[in-house]
């Protein structure tokens, strides 16, 4: 059912759309049913389910850090994550740099917008974003790679509402590009839209979109 469900989602896609399936809470099992199937993308939110499955499933996964990530869970997964999407704060940018340096890697990393009216979500405001980008301790991070931004919108069934945050994450996006990595060919995701909104966040530019229940079924 799941890999029949993954052909669907994938049939949904926009061109230039990447799917990353949320296996959170799932049994590595469901993983590599979907990885005979031929998908490498997947999301993790917590740091320890993400370590064991790493080590647990074939090595050529691109696993994606998708959720709220605490400094001191960092050196965990540095030396082996794909896609850093949820850095919210420059004390974790910071904190990425240090450790990917002990691993001699670059580490990719999304900026994440607080866009939605929920407080309980986490994310940079715009101009908290843009004070770092523009601080010399940011020039110096040479183990980190900023690679897009990424938002999650408002928990509603407002679609109005959902398009406008999608719309101004796109914006930041934008600016964020022209006036910081203009000439910056990795600067490129955008990373938004999930189960429940990913169509719409499709409609508002996303190039990477996170489904998991749609996949995987409830949890």
């Amino acid at each position: 059912m799941i890999k029949n469900n993954l052909f669907q989602v994938k049939n949904t896609l926009l061109e230039g759309v990447e799917l990353i399936a949320v296996s959170k809470t799932k049994p590595a099992s469901d993983i590599q049913t979907l990885y005979d199937a031929g998908q490498r993308a997947f999301g993790e939110n917590k740091v320890q389910e993400l370590v064991e499955k790493h080590e647990a499933l074939p090595k050529d996964i691109e696993w994606h850090l998708i959720g709220h990530l605490q400094t001191n869970k960092v050196k965990y997964i540095v030396p082996f994550v794909h896609l850093i999407h949820g850095v919210d704060s420059f004390k974790l940018l910071k904190e990425i740099n240090k450790e990917a340096v002990k691993c001699q890697r670059i580490i990719p990393c999304l900026l994440q917008f607080h866009i939605a009216q929920e407080e309980t979500k986490f994310g940079f405001s715009f101009e908290e974003a843009q004070e770092m980008l523009e601080s010399n301790e940011f020039v110096e991070l040479q183990h980190v790679s900023i690679h897009g931004v990424m938002g999650m919108a408002s928990f509603t069934n407002d679609e109005q509402l959902i398009h406008e945050e999608f719309q101004t994450l796109h914006n930041y996006f934008q600016l964020i590009k022209s006036h910081y990595f203009k000439f910056n060919s990795e600067f490129k995701e955008l990373s938004m839209g999930m189960s429940g909104d990913y169509q719409t966040a499709m409609e508002e530019g996303s190039t990477m979109v996170r489904v998991g229940s749609t996949i995987f079924g409830s949890r």
